[in-house]
């Protein structure tokens, strides 16, 4: 299962602060991953981190100065600049900030950025006051103008021992801004609707029924949906995950609360995806204190949930939205897909085997079967990231087909 950073050339430059112990996990991160990454310190860099640390971490020599590149036969700065996929620079202190933001080349990082023909990455790092400085805060405003990306950096406590804005995020929310950079940006300017995770109905104030969902593989699709530039509502039941990098997240317990904040967002959107596991039957009726175990009766009245995706269907000319469903089953797949297909009116429906220990509810993996109005396609056995990839290029396609 390959990373979108697998072959891609990656210059890392680390300027000097304190937190380039930090990026040097970055680094490791990024090689694991199968990136060719070259690193690219400063003078002052040197000071904090040895340049041999990230020659082990990258696998390839660190480049500290621009004459002893070139006098070694060395990747030029030009080759860094034009040959790179990506140039994140990371730490960023507001003096190198200040350097690129008025176009000076004083160094080979700095001369390399002037270069490079990718997108630049700048993850500021310093004292919450330096960061707060009118003359910092308009450097980063023109590098944003120059069209360089700005990973903005996190509140806590600082290495200076005060307490603020400055500090570098962690890893995760770095790597989907770098994934970002380099994927495909074809959902850009469409707003998608994606729900995850269970709901819950309560029996009384301690109990409820629900179901096995873990919300991983909407957390998914909404997460790789965002990376391809589409602006994403995750409307999620509850779950321990967290929250994909610029997504926003609606939460929500039970079938009548989903219903509710679907209906209302679904004519704003271009596209949505069903990926929740609503419970299809909530409690007649629900005590409201918590029944005891010799009051229980052994029979429970059950009524049926609000059906969101069929009314979604109902309402899909209207609003003129793509409508995607999941049918998460545990037999005869292909017969239930073609049902709920036509039921619904779906433009597709993503069919998977809940009963496989690798496939079903919780797992980091599974296999689905993609139906629409041209047949069934079998995607293959791989990661739910890559499979949330490979259901939004059938999105794209359908999108592209709407558009003639």
């Amino acid at each position: 299962m390959q990373s979108i950073f697998s072959n891609k050339k990656i210059v890392v430059g680390v300027t000097g602060s304190i937190a380039a112990f930090k990026v040097a996990g970055w680094v490791s991160s990024l090689a694991k991953e199968g990136a060719e990454v070259s690193v690219v310190m400063t003078e002052s860099a040197c000071r904090f981190v040895a340049p041999l640390t990230y020659a082990a971490l990258s696998g390839n020599p660190v480049l500290t100065n621009m004459f002893a590149a070139e006098e070694a036969h060395a990747i030029s700065h030009i080759q860094l600049g034009q040959e790179a996929d990506l140039v994140l620079i990371a730490p960023a202190t507001a003096n190198t900030i200040a350097k690129l933001a008025h176009g000076l080349a004083d160094d080979l990082l700095t001369t390399s950025v002037l270069a490079a023909d990718c997108p630049v990455l700048v993850a500021p790092a310093m004292n919450s006051r330096m960061l707060l400085n009118p003359a910092t805060q308009r450097n980063l405003e023109m590098l944003r103008e120059l069209g360089h990306g700005i990973i903005e950096p996190e509140s806590g406590k600082m290495a200076c021992k005060t307490e603020g804005p400055g500090r570098l995020p962690e890893w995760d929310n770095v790597r989907q801004q770098l994934l970002s950079s380099l994927a495909k940006q074809d959902l850009a300017g469409e707003k998608i609707l994606i729900t995850a995770g269970p709901t819950r109905e309560a029996l009384d104030p301690a109990r409820f029924l629900s179901n096995r969902s873990s919300g991983k593989m909407g957390y998914e699709l909404a997460k790789i949906a965002r990376r391809r530039g589409a602006e994403v509502l995750l409307v999620s039941g509850p779950t321990s995950l967290p929250t994909p990098y610029g997504v926003k997240r609606k939460d929500i317990e039970t079938a009548k609360e989903m219903y509710q904040v679907v209906m209302d967002s679904a004519r704003d959107c271009s596209v949505i995806i069903k990926a929740a596991a609503v419970c299809d039957f909530r409690p007649e009726t629900t005590a409201s204190d918590k029944v005891k175990k010799d009051d229980a009766e052994f029979v429970l009245q059950l009524k049926q949930t609000l059906d969101i995706l069929k009314q979604l269907g109902q309402e899909k000319e209207q609003h003129k939205y793509i409508l995607v469903g999941f049918a998460a089953e545990s037999c005869d797949h292909h017969k239930a897909g073609e049902k709920k297909l036509k039921q619904k009116n779906l433009d597709l429906i993503a069919i998977n085997d809940i009963s496989g220990k690798d496939t079903g509810f919780a797992t980091d993996t599974n296999q689905v079967t993609l139906l629409d109005s041209r047949g069934y396609t079998e995607l293959p056995f791989t990661s739910k990231e890559q499979t949330a990839d490979l259901i939004l290029d059938r999105i794209v396609t359908i999108l592209e087909g709407k558009r003639v």
